[in-house]
């Protein structure tokens, strides 16, 4: 066999010419190549290019390579080359990293059929963001490694090399295995194969053994230092630089050309001397839902609201059945949830934040009578001083199911949703009015309700909409939840929608169209027949025509007693995800993210379980974004991690 070195790495870019896939990047003063995984067959080519003569694999032969290899993530390995038969999707020949190790992988093969050997060295550590040129010498059942020039390790297997290897429509491929999978992340510089040889002596004859080299593609090779000509460079590449990780940092003239990476967003940004400037930012996509936090609370939880005070913190306050022990709110605390205030409550139903001016609240929705018999619900005053919330007004209130607060025309309003009295279900929910005088909530306006639920306040333009989610009559689920719209300073009927014992709207936009969805829970009606499932009914989707100026139906999607949806966006995607609460015979039920996908509308993309889903609250932090779920009918909620690529 003919010992002159086989320069893998150079057939790939035969011409010069960087295959599709392929960068130069230079670090530390040395360059090699960044390959991709959107096309490995483009980094490919005949093993007949290299054996030109025969068209068998040496029977002994060494394999030098020198890379840079980045973090790989646990349980994750790397393909530095394979060898492939075209019709077969089994690896001839192949190395491949794994975090501290390194697996060489062959072929053999006789007449009861084939089999794959993997030969491992334990203990090699590359990952440490620096060059290094590995030597890997092949001769019968002997396989040894010399990493840097330094002492070689030594495995004997029971399976040798083959004698014989045919390489007969055989293609090297760089980096992967002709799949996307498992493709070399970080640099190569020489990959050579020398037939017939341990290449070790040849290799380390230089003081630089973590560069030490047999043959580089000139690609790579060094340019002179000073240019033959004016021409442009031959062999553009890219260069590191000081780039900055973690929260924004300052952008000053001193900080000027330097660049910031902003991982939660995976944006990069150009420090101009005064504001960073955005110079790439991938759009996350969602990929799956993943179990982040078991949240024990003090008893079952009714609803939960997520919010924000400035320069404190996240938290999160959960309305809890059951008092003793009352309520809680938790705050966000090393990527957890963790306990932070016990508030007395009586069968809290919902929380509702809202700030006016610089005074924030937070406002209980209470469904029973305290331990005197009074019944009314509650909005507490954050102390700054304490940083605790303290009670600031109480408000009477009849079997209390949801708060809304906003603004309009600059005034502040706080909306209660009255569920029933007694048994009454057809009584007056209240619309409350921020009086700056007194700095109290004072009744501004009543609406007449049906065993409601939820207000849903919502704005199109210069127009202010308040939606009610009416529930049940006495004798039906079946009848009309009503939209308002604020004309002449209260609200007016504008349209009224057919629900079934709806709990929930809630209001999005995509783009320029703005929509509506209602939860609807059960159907019911005294006087009808009994349907075959009380609570296996659909939710539907309204969207505004303009036109019309009304609310069309857009999209029906069939839930199990869905007690509330939440909107949220991942990127470019838009997404909701339904509580489904009960199929009519177990709580344990799977709660459904859909995907917006134009005009297929909302598709199920991810199957979630839950047992007696009662709310969705999606929130934000900087290490990604999570979506929170209350159960009804156990003392434990769950907060998901959505994993995004």
């Amino acid at each position: 066999t003919d010992l002159r070195p086989l320069d893998i790495l150079s057939e790939v870019v035969p011409t010069g010419r960087l295959a599709h896939g392929m960068r130069v990047f230079q670090v530390q003063g040395v360059r090699g190549f960044q390959l991709t995984a959107s096309r490995p067959r483009a980094l490919g080519f005949p093993a007949s290019r290299l054996f030109i003569h025969c068209d068998r694999f040496p029977e002994e032969f060494s394999i030098i390579v020198t890379l840079r290899v980045l973090s790989v993530p646990a349980k994750r390995n790397e393909y530095v080359f394979t060898l492939m038969a075209e019709e077969s999707p089994s690896v001839l020949v192949g190395l491949r990293y794994a975090p501290n190790k390194l697996h060489f992988l062959f072929w053999s093969q006789d007449r009861a059929g084939g089999w794959q050997t993997r030969v491992t060295f334990p203990n090699v550590s590359l990952s440490d963001n620096q060059w290094h040129t590995l030597v890997l010498a092949v001769s019968g059942q002997s396989f040894s490694l010399t990493v840097d020039c330094s002492m070689p390790k030594d495995v004997v297997v029971e399976t040798p090399f083959p004698a014989s290897l045919s390489v007969k429509r055989a293609s090297f491929y760089l980096g992967n295995r002709r799949r996307r999978k498992g493709v070399f992340t970080g640099l190569l510089r020489q990959l050579v194969l020398l037939p017939g040889a341990d290449a070790t002596p040849r290799i380390c004859t230089t003081m630089n053994f973590k560069l030490a080299t047999l043959s580089v593609p000139t690609v790579l090779q060094d340019l002179p230092a000073k240019p033959a000509s004016n021409e442009v460079l031959k062999y553009p590449y890219e260069t590191d630089t000081k780039v900055t990780l973690g929260s924004r940092p300052p952008c000053t003239k001193q900080e000027k050309a330097q660049f910031w990476f902003n991982a939660s967003r995976r944006g990069l940004y150009l420090c101009n001397g005064s504001a960073w400037i955005s110079m790439l930012e991938v759009k996350q996509r969602l990929d799956y839902v993943e179990e982040y936090q078991n949240l024990v609370t003090n008893s079952e939880t009714m609803g939960v609201e997520v919010f924000t005070i400035p320069k404190v913190g996240l938290f999160a306050a959960t309305a809890n059945r059951y008092t003793p022990p009352g309520s809680a709110i938790y705050k966000w605390t090393d990527g957890k949830f963790v306990p932070y205030q016990n508030i007395p409550t009586y069968q809290a139903q919902s929380w509702k934040y809202f700030t006016i001016g610089k005074k924030i609240f937070l406002a209980v929705a209470n469904f029973e009578q305290n331990d005197r018999g009074q019944e009314f619900s509650v909005i507490y005053k954050w102390s700054r001083r304490k940083e605790k919330f303290i009670t600031y007004q109480r408000i009477t209130t009849h079997s209390a199911r949801d708060w809304e607060a906003f603004v309009i025309e600059g005034e502040a309003f706080l909306a209660v949703v009255n569920h029933r009295e007694g048994n009454n279900h057809n009584i007056d929910s209240v619309i409350y009015r921020w009086n700056p005088r007194t700095g109290l909530f004072e009744t501004n306006q009543t609406i007449p309700t049906s065993g409601a639920y939820d207000w849903e306040f919502f704005t199109i333009g210069p127009y202010s909409f308040l939606a009610v989610a009416n529930t049940f009559n006495g004798t039906s689920t079946k009848i009309y939840s009503h939209i308002y719209i604020w004309l002449s300073g209260s609200f007016q009927l504008f349209q009224s929608i057919l629900t079934f014992g709806a709990a929930d709207w809630e209001v999005f936009r995509i783009g320029d169209r703005v929509f509506l969805a209602v939860a609807n829970s059960h159907s019911y009606d005294s006087g009808m027949p009994a349907p075959s499932n009380f609570y296996a009914i659909n939710s539907s989707i309204y969207e505004l025509n303009i036109t019309a100026q009304m609310f069309v139906k857009f999209q029906d999607v069939l839930t199990y007693s869905a007690l509330d949806w939440e909107f949220f966006s991942v990127g470019d995607d838009s997404f909701l995800v339904v509580a489904n609460s009960f199929d009519g015979f177990t709580f344990s039920v799977n709660s459904i993210i859909y995907r917006w996908q134009g005009y297929e509308g909302f598709v199920a993309a991810h199957h979630l379980p839950t047992v007696g889903c009662r709310d969705w609250e999606a929130f934000h932090t900087a290490e990604g974004s999570y979506l929170l779920y209350s159960s009804a009918k156990e003392p434990l909620s769950k907060v998901l991690k959505l994993k995004t690529t």
